[in-house]
Formats: structure tokens, sequence, C-alpha cells
């Protein structure tokens, strides 16, 4: 027996499929980047595998962006530009991340992981930069989701900061940083993530008719 609602109650706003399709993509990427990025992981599984870690997390960045751009309206500038900025740095990301499941001996081959991936953390840095200044007359969790997004591309960029190459070497001068800027920023991606449908849900709540 199902029990009738309250005369004049309104029902539960649900979020939007492509929050949902986003938040798992970007969740599922976040949780690919803070596993990879634990030394306990790195030392219990083989090197091929960590490595692919970080490119499955990369591959699933890149396509929660692309869906992300093709999901905004070209009214929105500013959401459109760190959605286009987003992209182009997720693609950065799997470039440099790709690059690093081949041989590291060559400098080209370091220098190939390296400068996309300071590019990429550039781009991230800028695209929440500019997601900040979309959302500043938006609600609480949008705005929420912009600020733990843009700890997580500065935590992205400390990260590869440090993991540039000594000279002569495949060593990187600060292995604890990297990891650790690398776990802080997929941390906050992650928290990003999970709040993005708690958004939608709201917005499309404040849309709707009073007794809908």
């Amino acid at each position: 027996m199902t029990r009738a609602r309250p005369a004049g109650a309104s029902r539960p706003v649900r979020p939007s499929a492509a929050s949902l399709r986003l938040g798992l993509l970007f969740g599922l990427g976040s949780v690919c980047f803070a596993v990879g990025s634990l030394p306990l992981y790195a030392a219990r599984v083989a090197p091929e595998v960590a490595a692919w870690t970080f490119v499955v997390g990369s591959v699933l960045f890149t396509s929660a962006a692309a869906l992300q751009l093709a999901g905004t309206p070209r009214g929105r500038r500013l959401d459109r530009w760190a959605a286009v900025v987003q992209l182009v740095g997720t693609v950065c990301f799997n470039v440099s991340i790709f690059a690093a499941t081949r041989d590291l001996a060559a400098l080209p081959a370091r220098h190939l992981v390296w400068a996309p991936d300071v590019y990429g953390s550039a781009c991230f840095l800028v695209a929440s930069v500019l997601a900040c200044a979309a959302v500043r007359r938006a609600g609480p969790v949008d705005r929420w989701v912009a600020a733990v997004n843009l700890a997580g591309s500065v935590a992205f960029g400390a990260a590869a900061v440090a993991a540039r190459y000594v000279a002569g070497t495949t060593q990187e001068t600060n292995v604890a940083l990297v990891n650790a800027g690398t776990f802080a920023g997929a941390v906050c991606f992650l928290a990003g993530a999970a709040l993005l449908p708690v958004g939608s849900a709201r917005e499309r709540a404040a849309a709707r008719p009073a007794g809908g």
C-alpha cells in the first residue's frame, strides 16, 4: 500500500542526467589519480599498472571535460571559456601521462612528460579562476564546486613543478610533493564532482514553479 502524498507537497527534485554523468566521470578520474599517487599502491602493483591507472584517469577527465563543453550554452561566455581551457588542459595531461608509460631514459621523453604536465596544470588553474568568476552570483553549491576545483588545480600545479626532472637523470626533484600534490588535487576534484549533482538539483528546484 502506497502512502498518499500530502496536499501541496512538492516532489523531490532530481539532478539532471548531465550532472550525474559529469560527476561520475570526473569522480572516477579523480579516484584513479588519488589511488595512483599512493606510495603503497605503487609499491604493490607493477609499474605498468600504476602508470596506466593515471592513463585511465586522464581519459575519464578528458571525456568529462568534452561533455561539459558540449553542454555549456554559448551565451555563458565565462563558462564556455572555462570549459574550453579545461579541455585543453586534460588533453595536455593525456599527452604527458601516456608519455610517462614510455621509456624515460632519453631527454626528449622526459621533456614530453614534464612540459605538457605543466601546461595542463596551468590550463586547469586558468579554467578554475574563470569558473570562480562565472559563479560569483550563483548558488553556494556552485561556488563550493568552483572553490574546491581551484584548490585542486593549485595542488596539481605544485605536483607538476615538483616533477621537474633532475638534469641527466630520470629522478624527480621532490617525489613526496608530487604524490602529495596529486593526491590532494584528486581529492579536491572528487569533492567537486560529488557536488555537481547537488548543485544541479538545487538549480532545478529554484527554477521550478511554486507547488510543482
